[in-house]
């Protein structure tokens, strides 16, 4: 009874323009009664960028990364490029050989099980580091990850993220590594941490003005668009990274309003009994949150 009291109140406030303005301890509240109305674990961080406001709930809880690792990645191939290690524009030859980090063993990636199929096609081919990294973040090539993950080394991608603060996530390997997985060696993500990655992004302090942007340009690209921005006008500029396994929905970001303001979300989920119904409710997270910032002074 309690739940569906909440979540009528949640539609009554955005229905409603939400003229109101609700106040910190009363959205947080509303949030979480509306994801404990689903089956499995969430965690939320909100950072508004101008405010400096956090809403944060379950924001240290540990994930599976799923594909909100690539953001990480993407950060230390910038991160290399402007130290010189390469240049964007050189080409990586498009294999599908990978060693598992359990035992050095050989696998393969398959086209069934990867968002992006048409790389599958190039095999033996170049393509630019660009280009891998680009449909990595957009589309979420797998092979496209494997290949920039052996090229800037995990280990790397990890030590750039203590670097910024970010000490809970662990990059430990590229994507379809089964013996990995089945020995627990999995990347890991903390909502807390994914916000304040993106936030170090928004401020350019991982990598200069240029390549930050850069970055940014990439995000705002994104092709999985059902949970942040969803519900949000189309005015709404959202650049962000998702995540999806069995179980699995995720998405990471910063939202950029029409008026300047702008704010980082980073919306978890894992042991989903009903995913599609659990990304309906994440997104509408997502539209709560949008209204709450702009009743924002």
């Amino acid at each position: 009874m309690v739940q569906r009291v909440c979540l009528i109140m949640v539609l009554i406030y955005i229905l409603s323009g939400c003229t109101s303005n609700p106040s910190h301890e009363e959205i947080t509240a509303q949030i979480a009664q509306l994801l404990n109305q689903q089956k499995g674990t969430f965690a939320v961080a909100y950072k508004n960028l101008i405010t400096d406001e956090e809403i944060l709930i379950n924001e240290h809880e540990l994930f599976h990364a799923a594909s909100t690792m690539k953001t990480p990645v993407m950060a230390e191939v910038y991160r290399q490029a402007m130290e010189g290690k390469f240049s964007l524009k050189d080409s990586l030859i498009t294999r599908n050989e990978f060693k598992s980090i359990v035992d050095g063993s050989v696998y393969s990636l398959s086209p069934e099980s990867d968002s992006d199929t048409l790389i599958y096609n190039h095999i033996g081919e170049k393509r630019t580091i660009y280009a891998l990294m680009y449909d990595m973040i957009i589309i979420s090539s797998n092979l496209a990850t494997n290949l920039i993950v052996d090229l800037v080394d995990a280990k790397n991608v990890t030590q750039t993220m203590r670097s910024i603060g970010a000490n809970k996530i662990m990059i430990l390997r590229g994507v379809e590594d089964t013996k990995a997985f089945e020995a627990g060696l999995n990347n890991q993500v903390t909502a807390f941490d994914l916000m304040l990655l993106f936030e170090k992004i928004d401020s350019e302090e991982i990598v200069n003005s240029e390549s930050s942007m850069a970055m940014m340009d990439i995000l705002l690209d994104q092709q999985f668009n059902d949970i942040i921005p969803a519900k949000l006008p189309k005015d709404v500029k959202v650049a962000h990274k998702t995540g999806l396994i069995t179980g699995v929905r995720h998405d990471s970001g910063i939202i950029f309003l029409p008026d300047g303001k702008k704010y980082v979300l980073v919306l978890l989920s894992k042991e989903l009994e009903d995913p599609e119904a659990s990304t309906e409710a994440m997104a509408t997270v997502s539209e709560l949150l949008y209204h709450y910032t702009r009743a924002k002074k």
